[in-house]
């Protein structure tokens, strides 16, 4: 039986696939890889939920780690007890170890791609990650229930919306979820982005190809470990542990006070030329004045065209072909 700290046990490099073993108040468990491991009720089809936690994907955003943390060790101990079958991902075990952001590239720009013979570490354990979660959805997929995954994030920048969520486009055929947006306002988010292109994140990956309600969720301002007291992050603690218990809440709409935003444009870095005109430190959700100079690169300049835009991510820092920023517009629409 495992014994101790998930976390510490992790960054001690002492987790690693193991056989699945029940706990004394009947909880099914299993170690699935180095940082990540699964719960579920003694009888798996009674589960009426399949949901993934993943955090430290990027290694220097630790309050969720510690959040996650929390959870494990409630459900090892019998406080909490699994009705949901649950996979928790440490992503970056690397990053969070060297408490950096990433070690050669950022782990969150590559999912969704085909692996190739040169890869480095990071992009060995990205794609390690896809495979653990199409194995646990597989079930779900089997069985026909819900299946849900949010990958938890802190930001670098400041935020005038402090917690929000980044809602990657649906498959083909399918909408936005109003009633998916609804449960994230009971963890505390006051506003969702839908995305409308493509994107190499780990919640892109499990809404395109396991049919998952993905969301990359940004819920504060990044600091190191033990740094995080100032972070309230009782509502979305409160939310997990309820989607654990099995309560799947059923609302229909998300609340008046949800703010939902839609991606209008990605700047894109397509030469080291690049310039950003705007601070890099600029807060998420800054407005932007219509006709006012937002980027260049060679030949091509962005200037703000749209009414109400907002920008988000500005970072001109990235590498080429990665985004330096996004322009947001509200919206009232749901439509893909």
């Amino acid at each position: 039986m495992f014994q101790g700290s998930f976390l510490a046990q992790t960054l001690a490099g002492k987790t690693t696939l193991g056989l699945p073993f029940y706990l004394p108040h009947g909880a099914n468990v299993q170690i699935m890889d180095e940082g990540v491991i699964r719960f579920g009720p003694r009888d798996p089809q009674s589960s009426p939920l399949h949901l993934v936690i993943s955090c430290g994907v990027h290694g220097n955003e630790t309050a969720p780690v510690e959040l996650v943390e929390r959870l494990i060790a409630a459900l090892l101990s019998g406080e909490l007890k699994p009705r949901a079958r649950v996979m928790f991902v440490l992503g970056n075990v690397a990053a969070l170890r060297a408490g950096t952001r990433f070690v050669q590239q950022d782990m969150n720009r590559l999912f969704c791609r085909i692996p190739e013979a040169s890869d480095d570490d990071e992009s060995r354990r990205a794609t390690m990650l896809e495979m653990h979660l199409m194995r646990f959805f597989s079930r779900a997929i089997q069985d026909d229930k819900p299946r849900l995954h949010y990958d938890l994030h802190t930001a670098i920048h400041g935020s005038q919306i402090e917690k929000f969520a980044i809602y990657p486009r649906p498959n083909e055929g399918q909408n936005f979820q109003p009633a998916a947006v609804a449960r994230l306002a009971r963890g505390g988010v006051s506003a969702v982005l839908l995305q409308t292109s493509t994107a190499p994140t780990f919640s892109y990956f499990s809404s395109r190809h396991c049919g998952a309600t993905a969301f990359t969720v940004e819920l504060g301002r990044a600091a190191p470990f033990g740094q995080n007291a100032a972070l309230d992050l009782s509502q979305m603690e409160a939310h997990l542990r309820a989607l654990i218990g099995g309560e799947v809440p059923m609302d229909d709409s998300a609340p008046a006070s949800m703010q939902v935003f839609r991606v209008s444009r990605e700047i894109i870095k397509r030469s080291e030329a690049f310039e950003l005109f705007i601070d890099a430190k600029t807060d998420n959700f800054t407005p932007l004045i219509q006709g006012q100079p937002l980027a260049r690169d060679g030949d091509q300049t962005w200037t703000v065209d749209e009414v109400g835009a907002r920008i988000i991510f500005p970072n001109p820092d990235v590498a080429v072909g990665q985004r330096a920023g996004l322009v947001i517009v509200p919206t009232e629409s749901y439509a893909r």
